[in-house]
C-alpha cells in the first residue's frame, strides 16, 4: 500500500507537457502607428504600391525555442488572407521560424534583417545591384529564415552568417527544401520559390511571380 502511494505521488508531481496553443492570425488595415513607422523606413513616395493597398498580417508561429510566438508581416491586400493559410500550415507542422518582425525595425536594411534571421515581406527596395523593383516592393514576396536559407551565387552567400547552410544536403531546423511543407504551402497559393532558380538560388525567397 505504501509503495502504491509513493507511485501515485510521483505521477501527480510530474508536470504535464504544455499543449501547443491554437493557431491565431488576423488581417488589418495599416494603423497610424504602422504607417508612420513605414514612412520612416520601408515606404516612401514613388513606391510601386500605395500604403492603402497594404495589410498588416499577424500570425502565430513556432519558434526555435519550441514555443509559440506572434509575428507581423506587411503584404499586398491581394495576398493577405493567403498568408494566414500558409502560416497555419507551417504552424501545424511546427516548422521553426526564428523571428518575424517588420523590416522597419531594422531600418528597412535588408542585410541587417537577414543577419538577424528575420522573416519579412514588404520592403520598397530594388533588386540588389539594379534599379528594378524587388517583388518585396509590391508586397508580394516573403523571405523566410534567411540564415538557414541564404541567397547563394557561387561563393557569394548572403547573409554571411548563413554560409554553412549553403550546403543544401543538410536538413536542419528552419531549412526549406523542394516539396517540403513550406514549399507545398506556398505552391498551393501559386507562389514560386527562389531555391529552384537557375544560376543563383535564393532559398529564403517566395513570391507570387516566382521572381
Amino acid at each position: 500500500m505504501i509503495a502504491g502511494a509513493v507511485l501515485l505521488t510521483l505521477v501527480l508531481t510530474v508536470p504535464a507537457l504544455a499543449a501547443q496553443p491554437p493557431y491565431r492570425s488576423s488581417v488589418e488595415k495599416l494603423d497610424a502607428g504602422t504607417k508612420a513607422l513605414m514612412k520612416e523606413n520601408s515606404w516612401h513616395p514613388g513606391c510601386p504600391v500605395p500604403l492603402k493597398k497594404l495589410r498588416l498580417v499577424r500570425v502565430r508561429f513556432w519558434g526555435f525555442d519550441h514555443d509559440a510566438h506572434m509575428g507581423q508581416l506587411v503584404v499586398h491586400r491581394q495576398w493577405a488572407s493567403e498568408m494566414r493559410i500558409v502560416f497555419r500550415k507551417l504552424y501545424n507542422a511546427k516548422f521553426a521560424i526564428r523571428r518575424m518582425r517588420l523590416v522597419d525595425h531594422y531600418g528597412a536594411d535588408d542585410d541587417v534583417s537577414m543577419k538577424h534571421d528575420n522573416t519579412s515581406a514588404f520592403n520598397c527596395r530594388f533588386v540588389a545591384g539594379t534599379t528594378t523593383w524587388s517583388q518585396h516592393a509590391f508586397g508580394r514576396a516573403i523571405d523566410i529564415n534567411p540564415v538557414e536559407n541564404p541567397y547563394v551565387n557561387g561563393d557569394d552567400v548572403s547573409p554571411p552568417n548563413g554560409e554553412k547552410y549553403a550546403d543544401r544536403s543538410l536538413h536542419k531546423r528552419g531549412m526549406i527544401h523542394l516539396h517540403d511543407v513550406v514549399w507545398h504551402a506556398f505552391d498551393d497559393i501559386g507562389w514560386g520559390w527562389g531555391g529552384t532558380w537557375s544560376g543563383a538560388q535564393d532559398y529564403q525567397h517566395f513570391s507570387s511571380t516566382g521572381t
